[in-house]
């Protein structure tokens, strides 16, 4: 059954605060007590910033100029994730929105293959076209529930999105430039965002390395959810590495390389590994790349307030990474027992994710809802955390349950 102080839907931080108290579900004598104290000031909400100011704020939480996150209540019962409230992780800032006045003249260097070349985007359009939807995932994601509480944002859940990517095949591109040269084992991305003055530019730029093999399924993708790439969001051209994270996941990209060993950009050979708890990142820790089976719920949400009793429809998402989702579950008791959800809506492929709904009969009280899935695999969704100095990786179904009320 999961801790209390595991359960929050969103931590905001509230220390000591009526808010923080009364979303955890404390004793009823507590929520009596802090009944009667004047509510604590809620901190002003962060303006959007200029290049994501066509986000709905309304379903959104800004935590910095370059970090924004989808409520959990905003997900809806929807397969796919609106542009306007799909969450922004940048580690750099964000380039000039000139870069995307032109975007057919953006070009990509091609390194790494038998007959390297730099290519527009008008001329990738006439090399091939695929669209794949995939769950677009930070890997701090459910950050916000680790105790020992790493250092960055404090992500819960909104750090995800399910979207549609339209681009060509890289695979394609490779094999119009002669194929892979020989003895090249990593797929290398490296970002076009501008590198501040003055620094070793391998200490700040985004440049991942994934295995070769990721690149039968990767696009060099121009649209997202029926429309051109926004600046938010990596356009005029982003490389598409279903099942990966998202930072593997490269924006704006500038140069795709098939190289015999993983860049030494600090944001590879340091940044993003799954690294003991007090320890810090090294090339010898595994990198944050292939998501594994997660889900969380939806709704009801403890911010709704008191449900009635009687009947009501629990719904989320769930996914698999790199496999298909076969199943969920879904507890009221934390976790003692589970029943079968039901997947409804379309499946998109092995790379979406799935939306599940448990109908429950609720009596008045206290309940602590979870889901937990299952991959075409047979992976199943664990309950506890991988503890790491990050707060990388978090799949815990624990972690990601929430107490609701009927009354």
């Amino acid at each position: 059954m999961p801790q209390t102080s595991t359960s929050l839907p969103r931590r905001r931080l509230l220390t000591g605060s009526a808010s923080a108290l009364a979303a955890v579900g404390l004793a009823s004598f507590q929520s009596q007590a802090l009944a009667q104290a004047a509510p604590a000031a809620t901190p002003a909400a962060k303006p959007l910033p200029g290049f994501a100011s066509f986000k709905n704020a309304d379903a959104v939480i800004v935590h910095s100029s370059t970090t924004i996150e989808t409520k959990r209540s905003a997900f809806g019962t929807s397969v796919i994730t609106p542009s306007n409230q799909l969450y922004v992780r940048n580690n750099l800032p964000t380039p000039p929105e000139s870069i995307v006045a032109d975007r057919d003249a953006w070009q990509v260097q091609i390194a790494g293959v038998k007959q390297p070349r730099q290519l527009t985007v008008r001329e990738l359009k006439s090399m091939g076209l695929e669209t794949v939807t995939m769950v677009l995932q930070c890997s701090g994601n459910g950050r916000g529930f680790f105790p020992s509480k790493p250092s960055g944002t404090q992500w819960t859940v909104g750090a995800a999105g399910c979207v549609v990517w339209s681009g060509v095949p890289v695979r394609e591109v490779v094999k119009a430039l002669g194929g892979v040269a020989d003895g090249l084992a990593f797929m290398t991305g490296t970002g076009g965002e501008v590198l501040p003055a003055g620094l070793d530019p391998k200490s700040v730029i985004v440049e991942r390395s994934v295995p070769v093999a990721a690149m039968q399924d990767a696009l060099l993708a121009w649209e997202m959810n029926g429309e051109p790439i926004s600046l938010a969001h990596g356009g005029p051209l982003r490389l598409i590495v279903p099942g990966y994270t998202g930072v593997n996941n490269i924006k704006y990209i500038k140069q795709l390389a098939f190289t015999a060993k993983e860049s030494e950009a600090h944001i590879m050979s340091h940044g993003y590994r799954i690294s003991p708890p007090g320890s810090k990142g090294d090339p010898s820790q595994p990198s944050v790349q292939e998501m594994s089976v997660k889900s969380w719920i939806n709704s009801p949400l403890p911010e709704d307030g008191a449900q009635a009793p009687g009947l009501v429809q629990i719904h989320g998402v769930a996914f698999g990474g790199m496999n298909g989702i076969k199943g969920v579950e879904v507890s009221t008791d934390g976790g003692k027992t589970w029943k079968a959800a039901r997947l409804v809506g379309p499946d998109m492929g092995r790379y979406a994710w799935r939306q599940f709904v448990l109908q429950a009969a609720l009596p008045k009280g206290n309940h602590v809802l979870a889901s937990r899935a299952t991959d075409d695999k047979g992976n199943v969704q664990p309950e506890t955390r991988g503890e790491n100095q990050s707060g990388y990786n978090n799949t815990s179904w624990a972690d990601h349950a929430v107490t609701v009320n009927v009354a």
